[in-house]
Order: structure tokens, then C-alpha cells, then sequence
């Protein structure tokens, strides 16, 4: 079992850099008249640093794009936009005096329009107060149905050395459906005003009958947002436990790295790099605790109400000496199509397909010879109905289809569920 919280977790989205942005269009004919003697190479230069303050604050890194803005005017003290931009991130950060020093300079230098002097103005009236980081809190319960809650076998017989011998399984290794009750909290906060963030998710399921199957689940972690020249980075660490049937079973923390190289693609279309390992300690079972590396290019395109990505990526799995197949290694690919519906809905669909291949035979000495092959294919798919601004009913099925060349380890299995969602 893995967590699904950077995957799952929904993202704030912060007014304040769209605003500096719209501000900066307003101001950009002023620094055009300012830069209009500049050579065309240090014109560049500078317009690229101004991208850069721009792309920080969209990514929520207040602190770099104060930084970058002012050495863009150290450059070019005529960039009446850069003035701008900074004098609002400083008034945001609290920065009171700083801030009226900046507006003081716009006001005597350049010759502001009627609606940036009345931003000003506005602005002043309202204070700057000290940065508060914002956070979010969304709650969920939901019913559903799970065909297949114990990942039962789909062959009902156990075949063992060279299948000549095979005797039927137990009632408790077939597939056993029960209803079940989830409820969910997900909560995040700004840490930092330069984009750092905190989340955690509590997860609980109760069955309605195989108890023994209960799930809970308990995930932190640290989002943080990094630039290198031009290259932008974002680092995730996670950590987390998970109980089975009222007991630990599970220990797991993850760190991660998301690299966004400065290529040249199509508009609304980003590239990214993204490099991971797991560290997964199973509480109740002896040797198999895992150590996954990931390596994993991904493809994305954003376009106003519709968003679609794409990744294939390399696994790595080393585990303890006695573990039953030692190392393997593996593929991953993943889909994802997100959109606006009409009726208020939004619709998602995701297929993934995981693959993985041991290194020595599973356990000889079980009479199970086989080297495991292993292909799981899951497909799923949401509808989200906003009921108004704070409750929405989320819909989810998904389809598991695992195959492998060890007849035992083969399930099939398929979920529903509907859930109300608040964020107050």
C-alpha cells in the first residue's frame, strides 16, 4: 500500500501573484518608454529577470521575487513595473516602511496611471500587515463497496513445483465483498512566505463486516519550491503509518524531487523530471521491507478548464537478503485527464500500469519455483458535483485488474464510492 496524498492532495491557489501580475501589464508602458534606449541585449537580460520575479510569485516564492526585482532595478531603475511588483510583496510581507518608500519613489519618478495611484492609495488604507500563512481544511465521509476487500486469488487451487500437485485454497484466500464506511481530513498550511508548505492527511475505513480489514492511515510531510538559474525544482518529503485490522502494519517515508528543465515547448505544455525513493517497513511481516528508487519523465498540458499528463518511468526495488524473490525492478505508467463538465461537474479519469520482475525464484523451498512477473492495470475514474462554495459529492469508481505468472498471487477487484466533501 502507498500513500496517495501528493497525488490526491488539492493545491491552494494564491490570489496575490495574479494580481502583481495584471499590475505589471498596467505598468508595462512606462518601462517600455524607460527601456526604449536600452540595447536589445541587456533589454533581454533584464525582461528575463522580470519573468523570473513573475514565475517565483506564481509559484508562491515571495521572498525570491523580492530578491530578483531588486536586482533588476539595481540594473535598471527606471522599471517602473519591478518598483511596483516590489512595493506590493514588501507592503504582503509587512514591511510597512519599506513598502511607503517604494510607493513614495513610484509616485515622484514615474508618471503612474490613474489606476495604479489609486492601487496605492487603496493599499495604504488597508495596511500592510505581517504575513500570515494561509491554510486550508477539507473533510470527507463516504460510503462504498468493495468486491474484493482482501485481494483474494481469482483461481480457487494451488499449484505447487511443477503444477502436478495442486490442492484447492482455503475459503479465506478467495475474493470476500463487503460495504464500507470512509472518512477523511486533509489539512495544509503556508510554513514560509517564500512557498514552503506543510499537509497532512488522516484516512479511516470500517468495514461493514471483515473487520479484520480495516484501514487507517496517517501521512505528513514538507513541500518546498527551489530555483536553480533556470531550472526550477520542487522537494517533497513524506512520511507516514498505516494499521490493518486495528494493528500497525506499515511504516513508509518517501522523499521526492520534481525538476522543470528551461526547454522550449508548445504553450500551456510543461515538462518534468521527477526522482524518488521509498523507504516501506512492513510492522507484522519478516523480510519484506522494501527501498524503491523511481525515475519518472512526465508531460503535462494545462488549458483553461482542461488538464492532461503523462509519465513513464523506471522502478527500482532492493529488499533484505531473505526477502522471497530478492531485488526487482519495474515500470510505471500513468494517465491522467482532468476537465470541466457541463452541469457545474468535473470529471477525471486515470489508468496506471505497474509492472515488476524479481531477480531469483519466489520460494523454492514452498515448492513455488516461479521468478514472479508481475502487471497490475488500474482504472479510475471521478465526478465532482459542487453542491455550492463549501460542499461538493464526489463519485469514484475504480477497476484492478493484477496478472502474474503465479496463479495465486492474480486478482481482480472493483470499487465505488460516493462521498461528501467540506472546505469551509
Amino acid at each position: 500500500m502507498t500513500y496517495g496524498l501528493m497525488t490526491h492532495l488539492p493545491m491552494m491557489r494564491r490570489l496575490f501573484p495574479a494580481t502583481l501580475a495584471l499590475l505589471a501589464a498596467l505598468a508595462a508602458p512606462a518601462c517600455a518608454q524607460a527601456q526604449a534606449g536600452a540595447p536589445e541585449a541587456l533589454e533581454a537580460a533584464q525582461q528575463a529577470l522580470y519573468q523570473d520575479a513573475l514565475l517565483a510569485l506564481s509559484e508562491g516564492r515571495r521572498t525570491d521575487a523580492s530578491r530578483a526585482l531588486q536586482r533588476l532595478i539595481e540594473q535598471e531603475p527606471r522599471h517602473a513595473g519591478a518598483w511596483l511588483d516590489l512595493a506590493l510583496i514588501q507592503c504582503s510581507l509587512g514591511n510597512a516602511d519599506e513598502a511607503e518608500r517604494l510607493f513614495a519613489t513610484i509616485e515622484t519618478r514615474f508618471e503612474p496611471s490613474r489606476g495604479i495611484l489609486e492601487l496605492i492609495s487603496q493599499t495604504r488604507e488597508e495596511g500592510c500587515r505581517p504575513w500570515t500563512p494561509s491554510s486550508s481544511l477539507a473533510l470527507t465521509f463516504g460510503r462504498g463497496i468493495d468486491h474484493n476487500v482482501n485481494q483474494g486469488a481469482s483461481t480457487s487451487t494451488l499449484k505447487l513445483g511443477d503444477g502436478s500437485l495442486e490442492l484447492p485454497l482455503l475459503d479465506d484466500f478467495l475474493p470476500k465483498r463487503d460495504d464500507y464506511t470512509v472518512a477523511g481530513v486533509e489539512y495544509l498550511r503556508d510554513l514560509t512566505p517564500n512557498g514552503t508548505i506543510g499537509f497532512a492527511q488522516l484516512q479511516s475505513r470500517r468495514n461493514d463486516a471483515l473487520r479484520n480489514y480495516d484501514t487507517d492511515s496517517l501521512f505528513g510531510g514538507i513541500e518546498s519550491p527551489w530555483r536553480f538559474g533556470k531550472w526550477v525544482l520542487r522537494s517533497t518529503l513524506v512520511a507516514g503509518t498505516v494499521t490493518l485490522g486495528g494493528h500497525s502494519y506499515q511504516r513508509q517515508a518517501q522523499g521526492q524531487l520534481r525538476v522543470t528543465p528551461p526547454l522550449s515547448l508548445p504553450s500551456n505544455t510543461v515538462f518534468n523530471l521527477m526522482a524518488g525513493h521509498t523507504w516501506t517497513n512492513y510492522r507484522r511481516l519478516a523480510n519484506f521491507d522494501a527501498r524503491t528508487m523511481e525515475l519518472r519523465p512526465e508531460l503535462s498540458y494545462r488549458r483553461s478548464s482542461v488538464y492532461a499528463s503523462a509519465s513513464l518511468g523506471l522502478l527500482n526495488d532492493h529488499g533484505d537478503a531473505q526477502r522471497p524473490g530478492g531485488n526487482r525492478h519495474g515500470q510505471l505508467l500513468n494517465l491522467l485527464v482532468r476537465a470541466a463538465l457541463p452541469g457545474g461537474l468535473t470529471g477525471e479519469a486515470g489508468y496506471t500500469r505497474q509492472t515488476w520482475r524479481s531477480a531469483r525464484p519466489y520460494a523454492p523451498e514452498l515448492l513455488i519455483p516461479q521468478t514472479r512477473d508481475q502487471a497490475t492495470q488500474v482504472l479510475r475514474g471521478t465526478l465532482t458535483y459542487p453542491i455550492n462554495k463549501n460542499h461538493s459529492l464526489v463519485f469514484d469508481a475504480r477497476a484492478v485488474r493484477n496478472r502474474e505468472n503465479i496463479e495465486i498471487f492474480q486478482y481482480n477487484n472493483r470499487q465505488f464510492q460516493l462521498s461528501w466533501r467540506w472546505q469551509p
